[in-house]
């Protein structure tokens, strides 16, 4: 930031939190009319956005050297338009927190609408330019980040069919007039809530007052007469040219298509489950695409993937591959397969779940969770024939065998992807909670992959955290079958992904449950009972370790030599996170650092720069920079 002084720069910053603050401060107020969700979102993922901006502001660089090592857009201007975004979405809370279109005039809501659409893609852009290896921003932030920028893209998308930046420049000078919104004041109506009305009126009408625009965008500069009519115009003609290209390794490899049930073959590669299928029954005994000879014709299901496309056609607005439309399913080569008998054997099983017999419902319940077992289709079917809520409702049964069938039907549903909002919205979370806490082995089991798989979706990682599902979870690590400790050592991961978590996660003693299975003498050999759950331990650990809690707790219980140790003598996943554990606890810490260095860590690390993974070079690079640039400063 040439020519401007520390000084300023921190002032810029604290006003940024202060605008995130105000943010924040606006959903405490509580929102209301036609945009009550739209503003709720937008202020929760703003909010969200504090921890980036303490970092910046508890930087220990040189601010004013930043721009000399950023690229083409330097941190200022990127500061700059982080701070035009959050002006921006200030003002829009101001303008729609109170918005009712049946006392506003036509198309006015069209045109918040859209806003929130631009709003949220300036927000995910300036945060998308943000310099954060010049800030030293800590891992954990960043994975905050990115949870937030997905929320802004999904959230942008949401509102309309994705569009270039300069037709949303555009459209960013074309708030909804003042003169519109002061004649939306003057309206009277005679209904018992005027009053409700015009208090709601009236700060509709100092909203556009005091933001007659919504913000100029420093990308444009368009001219004020520009036309709304002119912009809508462009914006239908980009639509047409925005059409997505679908990635690469959505497409079969066979038949070119979007795949509908990705399935991968021994040789690794993944092909659309049906011309696979095809192509093996025709006596084809090699992978189409590499040649290679098929060691065995399993077929795996590739959930990531399927996970992934879905997703990306929820994110383009795309019809997805396997929805079901007049009892027909698409199939992928675009041809429907009729369900009838289908949906008619699953309906007559649904309706037997609410059966007066408890053996009608046993029965009913076993056949599900087989259907939900065998196929993706049929957990379609089940889904759409209102299988979900009844479900939910049995995990309160005092039947330890109807629970048991219950959560693990659940856990298959929910392997697709589209049927996990449909789960949530009924609830399931806080019975799923209270198995895990006095269920069975096999049904808390069960549980803990059950919300594993629905935390794949970001938005739940906050719900199930929330809920107190952390604490039940350290318990079944600490105390599980062997099965057990593995199903929630998955879900404590990717909850705790999520940064709100990590403090939840520790507080709840998992530092030093995971610090009990490294030390096992037995997990450390990698042999008997216990060797498969340190690489579980550190990689929990590994997303743990750059929480402030997290990090005195680790370092109090005297792991440091242990790490080291691992990091010289570990397999090659071992090293990464060992390596990557040791940096967390030692950026910005001196007395860490001279620890490290006392007890020979220089040497594994230099042997990790020549010979260790991309990764583990990576942060064995990072390690050894601080390493000198501390000694340096001694």
């Amino acid at each position: 930031m040439a020519g401007v002084d520390s000084t300023a720069i921190l002032a810029a910053i604290q006003s940024l939190l202060r605008l995130v603050r105000d943010v924040a401060r606006c959903s405490g107020t509580g929102f209301s009319g036609d945009f009550k969700k739209d503003c709720t979102d937008l202020s929760r993922r703003v909010a969200l956005l504090s921890h980036l901006l303490e970092e910046i502001r508890d930087f220990k660089g040189d601010l004013r050297l930043l721009d000399e090592s950023a690229s083409s857009s330097s941190s200022s201007s990127c500061l700059s338009d982080l701070t035009v975004a959050l002006q921006a979405a200030k003002k829009l809370l101001v303008i729609a927190g109170n918005f009712d279109q049946k006392i506003s005039p036509e198309g006015l809501a069209k045109k918040i609408a859209f806003q929130f659409q631009c709003v949220t893609w300036k927000l995910e852009k300036a945060l998308a330019n943000l310099p954060y290896d010049d800030f030293e921003i800590s891992e954990e932030v960043q994975e905050q980040v990115d949870l937030v920028r997905g929320q802004l893209r999904r959230a942008r998308e949401r509102y309309g069919k994705p569009l270039n930046s300069s037709i949303l420049s555009q459209a960013l000078l074309q708030a909804p007039d003042k003169e519109q919104v002061e004649n939306t004041g003057n309206i009277n109506h005679q209904e018992p809530e005027t009053k409700v009305e015009s208090a709601s009126k009236e700060n509709l009408s100092k909203g556009y007052n005091q933001n007659e625009m919504i913000y100029q965008s420093n990308d444009s500069k368009i001219s004020s007469a520009s036309s709304p009519l002119d912009i809508c115009k462009n914006i239908d003609e980009n639509k047409k040219l925005d059409a997505p290209a679908i990635p690469d390794d959505f497409l079969c490899p066979i038949s070119l298509e979007l795949m509908r049930d990705p399935v991968i073959v021994s040789t690794g590669q993944t092909y659309e489950r049906s011309y696979i299928q095809r192509w093996i029954d025709c006596g084809n005994t090699t992978c189409p695409k590499t040649q290679q000879k098929l060691q065995n014709t399993t077929l795996t299901p590739n959930y990531v993937l399927r996970s992934l496309i879905t997703q990306w056609c929820i994110n383009h607005n795309i019809e997805q591959p396997t929805l079901l439309t007049n009892r027909k399913l698409k199939r992928t080569d675009g041809s429907f397969r009729d369900v009838t008998e289908d949906i008619e054997a699953i309906e007559v099983i649904v309706r037997n779940l609410s059966s007066h017999s408890i053996e009608e419902r046993r029965a009913a319940l076993s056949e599900i969770r087989s259907l939900s077992k065998r196929s993706t289709d049929n957990r379609i079917l089940l889904a759409e024939a209102g299988a979900i809520p009844i479900l939910v409702s049995f995990l309160n049964s005092e039947d330890t065998l109807i629970q048991e069938n219950a959560v693990t039907s659940i856990l298959n549903l929910s392997i697709y992807e589209n049927n996990k909002a449909l789960i949530m919205l009924a609830n399931v979370v806080p019975s799923i909670v209270q198995l895990l806490r006095v269920g069975t082995m096999e049904t808390r089991e069960n549980s803990a992959a059950t919300l594993f798989s629905l935390s794949l979706a970001n938005e739940n990682k906050i719900i199930i955290g929330a809920s107190g599902a952390i604490p039940a979870l350290v318990n079944l690590l600490e105390n599980g079958s062997n099965r057990g400790k593995k199903d929630a050592a998955t879900a404590l991961f990717n909850l705790c992904i999520y940064q709100g978590n990590k403090g939840r996660a520790v507080r709840a003693g998992i530092i030093t449950v995971l610090l009990k299975m490294l030390r096992d003498s037995d997990s450390r050999s990698n042999s008997g009972s216990g060797g498969c759950m340190v690489d579980e331990a550190l990689t929990i650990l590994s997303v743990l370790a750059s929480h402030q809690e997290a990090k005195v707790g680790i370092v109090k219980a005297g792991t440091i030599p242990l790490l080291i140790d691992l990091m010289r003598t570990g397999v090659s996943r071992n090293k990464e996170n060992a390596t990557s554990i040791l940096l967390s606890l030692c950026k910005r810490d001196s007395e860490n650092l001279e620890c490290i260095s006392r007890l020979g860590a220089v040497i594994p690390l230099m042997e990790l720069v020549k010979n260790g993974s991309e990764r583990a070079k990576r942060k064995a690079e990072s390690l050894l920079g601080h390493l000198q640039r501390n000694q340096q400063g001694m």
